[in-house]
């Protein structure tokens, strides 16, 4: 069971930084040294739909985090994963670049006619600089491309996906649907059309 409770002294929340995340847990997974509390699971999340991740991944709240391998194809069962077109640096206390964070949308269907959704990933890589692979090379004697580990927070975003929110824009109180929410409405919508025969 991965949730916010294990291995974790009670009151404690789950709440690292993007420099955190890299260093501290990223950084020590990819060197091979230990990591405490030791948290934070692999998975291949491609093989998962986001809302599969619960139980399986980390939970703090309602954002799960996992390591997975770098992969280009980002399909899963239902989906795909979209890239966004921004990338950020990640910056340690002296200002120097230690990382980058990508973000990516979950899109229900298949390339490029899916359904966006509410769904977030913001995938975390290290820097390749020639010290820190040096580093790691003179640590573990393994030629793996460690590398290639990224760290992962998935977590579903309320109220910025317009085809997600159902009420008008003058109102403040619209329900906020599930991309599933919205499946099924929409099939009662077709149900709508259709005539029964009276008894």
């Amino acid at each position: 069971m991965c949730d916010a409770s294990v291995n974790l002294p009670p009151g404690f929340r789950f709440l690292p930084t993007d420099e955190e995340l890299v260093l501290h847990f990223l950084h020590r997974k990819v060197s091979l040294l230990p990591c405490h509390p030791n948290i934070i699971p692999d998975i291949d999340p491609y093989l998962l739909d986001p809302w599969q991740l619960n139980g399986k991944a980390f939970s703090s709240g309602n954002q799960w985090y996992f390591f997975s391998q770098m992969m280009e194809n980002r399909v899963t069962g239902n989906g795909y994963w979209k890239q966004l077109d921004v990338e950020e640096p990640i910056f340690n206390g002296g200002g120097k670049k230690v990382g980058l964070k990508k973000s990516l949308v979950f899109f229900i269907g298949e390339d490029p006619a899916g359904i966006e959704t509410n769904w977030v990933m913001q995938e975390y890589q290290l820097c390749s600089s020639a010290t820190a692979e040096s580093d790691y090379k003179r640590k573990a004697n393994r030629k793996l491309d460690c590398y290639k580990w990224v760290l992962c927070r998935v977590y579903e975003r309320e109220g910025n996906s317009q085809s997600f929110y159902y009420g008008n824009d003058d109102d403040d109180n619209g329900t906020e649907l599930s991309c599933l929410d919205e499946m099924f409405l929409s099939l009662d919508d077709d149900l709508a059309d259709i005539s029964l025969p009276n008894n």
